[in-house]
């Protein structure tokens, strides 16, 4: 499905894709100053995945994430402030604190959380989704899913729970080609799109560095389960620039690799190229939104470093949800 974008479109995709590598940067500087507790998994280098998808996504709409889940909150509207204050576990984050890096949700915004258990999204979206049409909102379900948690008997078993129902929903395969320290060159047999063939699913296969390409797969897909013709699988091969979590030494990359993909492989350049040469932004345009979005995760981190911990009070609430 071809869209065409206004330049405002065009501005906020940059925009949101530059906030989220601005977001995931500052986090791993921080990080490594030792400001933040817990683990941290960073999501720079995949950011045209999450905006490719969720762009097309509105209030009706329910994404679950990954470990991995600073850049789908910011995709799906998250406030990073907010976000921020989450990650350095402060009373006025997200979840107050509580659900840090790994567990970080805001249910007003439809982002369901990210989460620590591998192949733990894909049954919550099967979830949603059998709410959405059950109550006939038109809205659609996004599980992320890793190249890891792609192997997960939890995501086989949600594929065909979403073909036999028939549920609104996609899964996102964001295959970065690791999991953890295993490439998956080793670890997954066969493709992702012949596994979607297996469930009677279609398998839209993209570039996740081509955020053009992901929003086109994505618009397809969406639209066709807002239409009730069921599941869908976007196995986008990607790259992530970081650790799989922070303080990884990522000795089973090879030498410069990293270097190489980011010289070659960046989603935002790959961006900038594509408009700027189209005619549709310039350079200037896109350096402005480059210097808004550090100064607001600037503004965020220095927010968050100053804010008030979670009171010991606190610890018990938010435990069970009364009804």
């Amino acid at each position: 499905m071809a869209m065409q974008f206004t330049r405002e479109q065009l501005l906020q995709a940059y925009r949101t894709m530059r906030t989220i590598r601005a977001f995931e940067d500052r986090v791993h500087e921080e990080f490594t100053a030792g400001g933040i507790p817990g683990f941290v998994h960073l999501y720079a280098g995949e950011e045209a995945s999450a905006v490719g998808v969720c762009m097309h996504l509105d209030e009706r709409d329910r994404i679950a994430s990954t470990h991995r889940g600073h850049g789908h909150c910011i995709a799906k509207g998250c406030d990073v402030d907010a976000m921020m204050s989450e990650i350095f576990g402060k009373a006025d984050g997200l979840c107050g604190g509580k659900g840090g890096s790994m567990h970080i949700a805001d249910l007003s915004k439809g982002m369901m959380g990210a989460n620590g258990i591998v192949g733990g999204g894909p049954p919550l979206i099967c979830g949603a989704a059998l709410s959405a049409k059950t109550l006939g909102t038109g809205g659609v379900a996004v599980a992320f899913v890793g190249d890891g948690g792609s192997n997960q008997g939890t995501t086989l078993e949600s594929y065909n729970l979403a073909k036999v129902w028939n549920l609104p929903v996609i899964f996102v395969v964001e295959d970065n080609g690791y999991a953890e320290s295993t490439a998956s060159s080793w670890s997954v047999s066969g493709s992702q799109a012949k596994r979607a063939e297996g469930f009677g699913m279609p398998c839209y296969v993209v570039d996740g560095n081509d955020f053009f390409g992901i929003q086109e797969a994505a618009a397809d897909a969406i639209e066709r389960a807002r239409r009730g013709d069921g599941p869908s699988m976007i196995h986008a091969r990607l790259h992530r620039y970081y650790g799989h979590f922070e303080g990884d030494a990522m000795t089973y990359r090879g030498p410069g690799e990293v270097e190489t993909l980011r010289r070659e492989h960046d989603p935002l350049q790959h961006f900038r190229k594509r408009v700027t040469e189209a005619g549709l932004l310039d350079a200037p345009q896109l350096d402005a939104v480059d210097a808004e979005a550090a100064a607001a995760i600037d503004a965020a981190a220095r927010k968050a470093k100053a804010a008030a911990a979670p009171a010991p009070a606190s610890l018990l609430t938010d435990v069970y949800v009364s009804y």
